[in-house]
């Protein structure tokens, strides 16, 4: 299989619904679970660096790309059990989770003890919504008028993880973001567009709420875990990694210089992050 090519599969979930994955390399299995408004593409970089001795297989979190829609009923419960669907058909026992797939990897091991080795890229486990509740409204709002681009930039400001979007003014930032969104190439192959991952975003927003003031509930969780951040990310990130730090009861932190919330994605620097999980994963 050439650089960056994959084979493809499938799992249904409890529901019924279709999990599409990516799979990379040869070895022992590993899931790698992508954050909001983004999909599986935005691994490719990390999973061919992770595949230098894995299986790596990347799902398409549901509502997007290879995988089945949201449904009526979602909350965190619909991705666990995707997940738990995932390693009953891969066999994984090892899994990487940025940000929200961070919080559905963590909810995921506290019943899966087949996944024993967990690494977790800033979660954002709050102590309450508030960081939520200033901005989502309008987000909401934005999406259901169709101003895509302007939902974009409240999600961005309101996350504040990307210091430059933080940076440039509202009414420079929505213009030049949906000149970006109609210049932006066809997608390739299973690519999603950034035009449908953005309405995904209330789906992530969803479980961060209903995770929130839930971290006491994760000392009893048994398995290895490995508490990644950035030295650039934003504070409340810092402080929700470092509130899971003294509650896991297995549990290291390690901070990667110069990163920010967007590491382990293609426009980060996976190949640091990559360099964390290998070594992380051949421990015994």
């Amino acid at each position: 299989m050439s650089a960056g090519a994959y084979g493809k599969g499938e799992t249904r979930s409890a529901d019924g619904t279709v999990i599409g994955y990516r799979i990379y390399g040869d070895g022992p299995g590993l899931i790698l679970l992508h954050g909001g408004m983004l999909a599986a593409q935005n691994f490719a970089n990390l999973a061919g660096l992770m595949a230098a001795g894995h299986t790596v297989y990347v799902p398409d979190r549901r509502g997007r790309g290879l995988s089945g829609g949201h449904g009526d009923d979602f909350d965190v419960t619909r991705e666990v059990e995707d997940v738990q669907a995932l390693v009953a058909a891969t066999g994984a026992s090892k899994i990487f989770g940025l940000s929200s797939g961070a919080l559905v990897t963590l909810r995921t091991a506290l019943t899966t003890p087949a996944l024993d080795r967990i690494a977790l890229y800033e979660p954002p486990l709050l102590a309450d919504d508030s960081e939520l509740r200033g901005w989502q409204p309008r987000y909401e709002r934005e999406v259901a008028a169709g101003r895509l681009a302007a939902a974009l930039v409240t999600v961005l400001k309101g996350l504040r993880a990307e210091p430059m979007f933080n940076r440039i003014p509202r009414f420079l930032l929505v213009p030049l973001l949906t000149i970006g969104m109609r210049l932006q190439r066809p997608p390739s192959g299973d690519d999603v567009p950034i035009r449908d991952l953005i309405p995904t975003e209330r789906y992530d927003l969803r479980i961060v709420g209903e995770m929130a003031g839930t971290a006491e509930d994760y000392r009893a969780l048994r398995a290895e875990v490995l508490l990644l951040g950035g030295s650039k990310s934003p504070a409340y990130l810092t402080t929700a990694v470092e509130r899971l730090a003294t509650v896991l009861p297995h549990a290291r932190r390690l901070t990667l210089t110069g990163l920010g919330h967007s590491g382990p994605e293609n426009d980060g620097d996976p190949a640091a992050v990559a360099r964390a999980l290998h070594g992380f994963f051949a421990e015994r």
